[in-house]
C-alpha cells in the first residue's frame, strides 16, 4: 500500500498472531483486494516499467506533438487502471504481454482509434489515497475488450511505455529494444563505447527511423550490441514518439516492423514481439519480474543467496496459472521478508 499499517493490521500485530503463516496470507489476501493496491501498482510496476510520474514529468516536442500534453495524464491512468486491475484480480503474470483488454476513456479512446461507446463496463476513478470517487460522464473509464484487433494489447501496446522509450520529436528503436531487453528480460549490455556519435533529432530527407539507426549501427564499435537490441525495436516502429499507430512517418515513407531477431526468430510488429516473449522468452520474462519484485519487498539489492526463493516463485507460478498472488505469497511466508538481514557492525575494543 506504500502508506502506514491500517487498524486491521495493527491489530493483528499486537494481539500476536500477525508471524503465524496463515494469519500472514489472510492479511496479504485482504489487502491485495483493497483499493490502496493502486499505490503497488504505481509505486511497484510504474518504477519498474520506467513510466514512473510520466504525467507530469514526460515532455515531447509541442511542435510535432500539440496533442501530447492533454493525453499526458489520460495515458499514465491507463496503465495503472490496467496494472492495478491485473493485482486486485490475481490475473496472470502473462496477461502483463497478451492482455486482450485496456482501461480507456472516450479521448484515449479516439487517439488510439478503439470504439468506445460499446463498451459499458465504467471504472471508477482511483484516487491517490486508494478511495474511489465517481467518475465525470464525459470522462468516465472503462474496460474494453478486444483489442488486439486493433493493434494493442498488454505493457508492450501502452502509449505510457512506447513514449517513454522514445525521442521528443520521433520514435528510437534503440531506446525501445533496450526497455525490452533490459527491463523485461533482465539482460545485463555493456555501457556503449566513448564517442559514440550521437544522432540528429530530425530524420533526414529520404530516411526512416528504422533506416537512421541501421546506418548508426553499422559502426563496428557499436554493431554488436545493437544487434541484441535494435531488432527488438523494430519491431514496435508501427508506434510513434507519443504511441500513436502509423503505417507511414511524417515524411510518408512506409514503416517496416519486421525483423529477425538475435535468436534468428522473425517476428512482425507489436504482435510477434508478444507472441515471442510469451512462447520463447517466458521464463525470462517472469524471473525478471520476480526479482523485481522481491527487491521491491523486501527493499535490498538481491545476493546469490535469494536464488533459491526466485526458483521457488518460478516453480510456483508455473503450477498455479502464474497468479500474481502466488508470486506475493511466497515472498511474505519466506525468511527474506519476515526477517532482517543483520548488519555487520564494528567494535572498538
Amino acid at each position: 500500500w506504500w502508506s502506514l499499517p491500517g487498524e486491521e493490521l495493527r491489530a493483528a500485530a499486537a494481539n500476536g498472531t500477525l508471524h503465524e503463516p496463515a494469519a500472514l496470507l489472510r492479511q496479504t489476501r485482504r489487502m491485495l483486494k483493497d483499493p490502496h493496491v493502486r499505490r503497488l501498482a504505481t509505486e511497484f510496476a510504474c518504477q519498474w516499467l520506467h513510466i514512473h510520474d510520466f504525467d507530469p514529468l514526460e515532455k515531447k516536442s509541442e511542435k510535432h506533438f500539440p496533442e501530447f500534453a492533454k493525453l499526458r495524464g489520460d495515458m499514465y491512468e491507463e496503465s495503472i487502471l490496467l496494472l492495478t486491475d491485473l493485482f486486485q484480480r490475481d490475473g496472470s503474470l502473462l496477461s502483463l504481454l497478451n492482455a486482450d483488454h485496456t482501461f480507456l476513456n472516450k479521448r484515449l479512446a479516439k487517439f488510439y482509434g478503439i470504439p468506445f461507446e460499446s463498451s459499458r463496463q465504467t471504472v471508477s476513478a482511483v484516487a491517490a489515497d486508494g478511495t474511489r470517487s465517481v467518475p465525470a460522464t464525459a470522462n468516465a473509464w472503462r474496460r474494453v475488450d478486444g483489442i488486439h484487433g486493433h493493434g494493442r494489447g498488454g505493457i508492450l501496446g501502452l502509449a505510457t511505455t512506447l513514449a517513454k522509450q522514445s525521442g521528443a520529436t520521433r520514435t528510437s528503436p534503440i531506446l525501445r529494444g533496450n526497455w525490452v531487453s533490459e527491463v523485461l528480460l533482465g539482460e545485463k549490455l555493456p555501457k556503449p563505447p566513448k564517442n559514440v556519435p550521437q544522432l540528429a533529432d530530425a530524420i533526414p530527407e529520404g530516411l526512416t527511423e528504422r533506416q537512421l539507426i541501421e546506418r548508426h549501427s553499422s559502426d563496428a564499435a557499436c554493431a554488436k550490441c545493437h544487434a541484441r537490441i535494435d531488432p527488438f525495436g523494430f519491431a514496435l516502429e508501427s508506434f510513434d514518439a507519443i504511441g500513436r499507430r502509423r503505417d507511414k512517418n511524417t515524411a510518408g515513407l512506409a514503416i517496416d516492423f519486421r525483423t529477425t531477431l538475435p535468436d534468428g526468430t522473425q517476428i512482425d510488429g507489436l504482435a510477434g514481439l508478444r507472441d515471442y516473449l510469451v512462447e520463447k522468452r517466458r521464463d525470462d520474462f517472469l524471473r525478471q519480474f520476480c526479482r523485481k519484485l522481491l527487491g521491491y519487498a523486501i527493499g535490498r539489492e538481491l545476493q546469490l543467496s535469494d536464488r533459491p526463493l526466485i526458483d521457488e516463485m518460478l516453480a510456483r507460478l508455473a503450477k498455479d496459472d502464474y497468479r500474481f498472488s502466488v508470486a506475493v505469497e511466497t515472498i511474505v511466508l519466506s525468511k527474506q521478508f519476515r526477517m532482517i538481514r543483520a548488519k555487520q557492525e564494528q567494535f572498538r575494543q
